[in-house]
């Protein structure tokens, strides 16, 4: 059985692990808002702002690799202690840097830090949760995502015309907010589940069995290579829209729709509640027999949001089905389902390896794409089609993978004979 933990003790770890997400998304809203008020103080060339963007994303990445490892390796309490304090002297640094170089290693540090303890940090929060609320509390995690992108829109909007101090208000609200959380976490104990696991392991090693890398055991055991393919394809395609939206979104709003910055600022400050009660709601039938129905439901949304500008040109009503598409689909059918599956999926000691490797290939992949996205654009309608049909397919090899897998107690992921023998 699993671990059976008082509500109110697994709904604490909940939030304070699950406040990574938070930062998660402030960090790289903050970064991308307060790079450009740095930029009028610090005189940026073109290639020095693509490098300082660039920076967080390659940190994230090569962080959520390294760190989902090190968790399974040292255990979660020690990374996400660690990871946190990174977050906080990198957000410091942000704040007071004066030269290029130093926001550089600022930012990378910020990334290495946030995308470490993105994996570690949900393994932290499934394995406090019971059999019975393991998909909300993970769910929960999206909710703050959500919230770490309204409050930093809502910071930009006071601050948005103070120029480098705007910069180093963004920058401070991530730090404070890391620096709470890193307290809040001193007192968060090791997961049971993972030190039984970990010690299970030891005596294995002990008695001679043979070890297999985790790499291997991702890719060649039968009860893995299926969920953990199907999640990295799943979240790698999908992310591209997501990512893409994100990033450009205000760009198709205002040079191939043709309206202002403000008009397209309101439209996403309505939507982003509307992807808040939606994750709410996520939490309710993400534990229940309704999930699968509710992913396909969110996959729709998401697919058609993307194909109406590629079907009927682009207007502000089809710049507004997309911008529906992706909170519906955001909930349902995107990053909080795939933590849930991931999480599921796999047994303690390559829960993290797994969870950061997925997030690790997705983000290297968006950045590579983003580079080029300017371009695609020329041909916007062309380009919103190709994401209509390359999230469609990802969307589709999850439901192969998925549909028919009932919804795992804890124990079912766990083989310790196996486990035994990762690396």
């Amino acid at each position: 059985m699993s671990r059976e933990q008082s509500p109110r003790s697994a709904w604490w770890i909940g939030i304070v692990a699950g406040m990574a997400s938070y930062i998660d998304a402030a960090a790289i809203v903050s970064t991308g808002i307060a790079l450009v008020l740095y930029q009028m103080t610090f005189g940026f060339t073109e290639f020095q702002f693509g490098a300082l963007s660039a920076a967080l994303t390659l940190g994230v990445a090569v962080g959520a690799l390294v760190g989902g490892r090190l968790g399974d390796r040292f255990g979660r309490r020690s990374v996400f202690i660690v990871t946190m304090l990174m977050i906080v002297v990198g957000s410091a640094t942000l704040v007071f840097s004066a030269s290029f170089p130093l926001l550089f290693v600022a930012i990378l540090l910020l990334g290495l830090g946030t995308g470490a303890d993105l994996p570690v940090s949900l393994a932290t929060i499934a394995e406090a949760a019971t059999d019975k609320n393991r998909g909300k509390l993970i769910g929960f995690s999206q909710v703050l995502w959500y919230g770490g992108i309204l409050a930093t829109v809502g910071i930009s909007t006071a601050v948005g015309g103070m120029g480098h101090l705007g910069g180093q208000i963004l920058f401070g609200h991530v730090g404070v907010i890391a620096l709470i959380v890193l307290v809040l976490r001193v007192g968060i104990p090791e997961s049971e589940v993972w030190r039984d696991a970990h010690t299970a392991q030891l005596a294995a090693v002990e008695e001679g069995r043979p070890k297999i890398s985790v790499l291997r055991a991702l890719l060649t055991d039968r009860r893995y290579v299926v969920p953990f393919l199907a999640l990295l394809v799943f979240y790698t395609l999908v992310n591209l829209a997501a990512n893409t939206t994100g990033q450009f979104g205000t760009y198709v709003a205002v040079n191939i729709v043709g309206i202002s910055v403000q008009a397209n600022s309101i439209i996403s400050l309505v939507t982003l509640p509307v992807g808040i009660l939606l994750g709410f709601w996520f939490m309710r039938v993400v534990d229940s027999r309704h999930r699968m129905a509710y992913y396909v439901f969110g996959a729709i949304a998401s697919t058609l949001g993307l194909a109406a500008p590629a079907i009927f040109g682009f207007s502000l009503v089809t710049l507004v089905l997309i911008y529906v598409g992706a909170a519906v689909g955001g909930s349902f059918a995107f990053e909080a389902i795939m933590k849930v599956w991931t999480q599921e999926s796999f047994p303690p000691l390559l829960r993290a390896s797994a969870q950061g490797g997925i997030i690790a290939f997705a983000r290297l992949v968006a950045a590579g794409v983003a580079l080029v996205t300017p371009m695609l654009l020329n041909a916007a309608q062309l380009a919103y089609g190709l994401l209509a049909i390359i999230v469609a397919i990802g969307y589709f090899v999850t439901w192969l993978a998925f549909h028919k897998r009932p919804i795992p107690a804890e124990t079912d992921g766990v083989d310790v004979h196996a486990e035994s023998r990762v690396a």
